[in-house]
């Protein structure tokens, strides 16, 4: 097992990495909690639900709530029913929720906890690849149907508790969404790092190994930057490299439609594209178009509208006096924020988008 720790303003908080820790959680937690509740999804309920149930000893009460699968449970009428639950088995302010899951069910359960009683604890046990990222630094948030986790706060967990072991029931497109962050993280931190996911075969069992090492280096970024800037007033912005239209995708194509780290993959690309021009430079969008295609991910999408799609962009939540901010890089590993100007905007989104279709 490999573990670190995550300083923040706000919180102390230690990650874990390795195999079969979702039959020993109790021994993660620094505090004992009469009451906990698990979030999970419908999806990973059958496959990890009653090993985490069983991780704790019988004093414990345990309660569960399972919500459907998918991006769209990330709403209000979910968290209204997840705080409508955790009124009903009784959680006080000395109770934990524990989120089993991916993105979604700990955006969602991480929420719950930070607005419920004005407060309370929960840990992060995540079970995808995609939660490497998610699960860590503190940011939760529910959707609005205007724009991806508009409704949120910066809660961080008592702990992180990722069983690699989990990642194996994940299907292809769930692995293709989580690694589109861990080419994140490369892409903003470290070239050789970049390269090495490069070199990763998505469409081949992963090991143990090989999935910790990218988790870690992954997650080993993020908290780097989260640790300098828990609120995201300046360098935690870097972390949305790819965001910006990958958010306006999933709310235009419908939550759901399209996973988030595909939706991101096609921001990545599209970021770099806008890096290229907007400092001379060049970058690499080929190796990445090329990886993306050789992984199965979806660059081809229904028509979209130019203008719908710089509007959702400007709710994003980088925008500053309606013109939109994107994360750009001058190089790999040199991370920047711009403000793009709408007619050069337009004219890039225009081409890219022509570009994908007819690459």
């Amino acid at each position: 097992m490999d573990s670190l720790s995550i300083n923040t303003s706000t919180n102390k908080y230690n990650v874990f990495v390795g195999t079969k820790l979702r039959f020993k959680i109790a021994t993660f937690l620094e505090k004992q909690y009469k009451k906990i509740l698990i979030v999970t999804d419908d999806q990973v309920a059958n496959h990890y639900l009653e090993d985490v149930k069983n991780s704790f000893d019988s004093k414990v009460n345990i309660f569960s709530v399972i919500i459907p699968a998918g991006e769209s449970s990330k709403s209000q009428q979910q968290y209204f029913n997840l705080i409508s639950r955790a009124i009903e088995v009784g959680l006080d302010r000395q109770s934990l929720i524990i989120a089993l899951g991916g993105g979604m069910v700990g955006d969602l359960a991480g929420f719950a906890a930070a607005t419920y009683m004005r407060g309370i604890d929960y840990v992060q046990v995540p079970t995808s690849i995609l939660a490497h990222d998610s699960s860590v630094g503190g940011k939760v948030a529910i959707n609005h149907s205007e724009g991806k986790n508009l409704i949120g706060s910066f809660y961080p967990p008592q702990a992180v508790v990722y069983d690699v072991e989990t990642l194996h029931s994940l299907p292809e497109k769930e692995v293709r969404s989580g690694y589109a962050e861990v080419v994140k993280h490369g892409l903003i931190s470290d070239e050789i790092f970049f390269h090495q996911v490069l070199d990763t075969d998505l469409t081949s069992k992963l090991s143990n190994e090989i999935l910790t090492e990218h988790l870690l280096k992954g997650i080993n970024v993020k908290a780097t930057i989260v640790q300098n800037d828990e609120k995201e007033s300046n360098v935690r912005k870097y972390l949305n490299f790819g965001h910006t239209l990958g958010h306006a995708l999933e709310a235009n194509l419908g939550y759901g439609q399209i996973t988030h780290g595909e939706a991101v993959a096609i921001g990545m690309l599209f970021a770099l594209r806008v890096s290229e021009k907007t400092y001379g430079v060049k970058l690499p969008y080929q190796p990445l178009y090329s990886w993306l295609i050789s992984n199965n991910y979806p660059l081809t999408l229904p028509t979209q509208d130019i203008e719908s799609l710089i509007n959702r962009m400007k709710k994003d939540k980088k925008s500053l006096n309606n013109h939109v901010q994107m994360v750009l890089l001058k190089t790999v590993g040199q991370p920047t924020v711009e403000q793009l100007d709408d007619d050069l905007l337009k004219q890039e989104l225009d081409n890219f988008m022509r570009e994908l279709v007819n690459h």
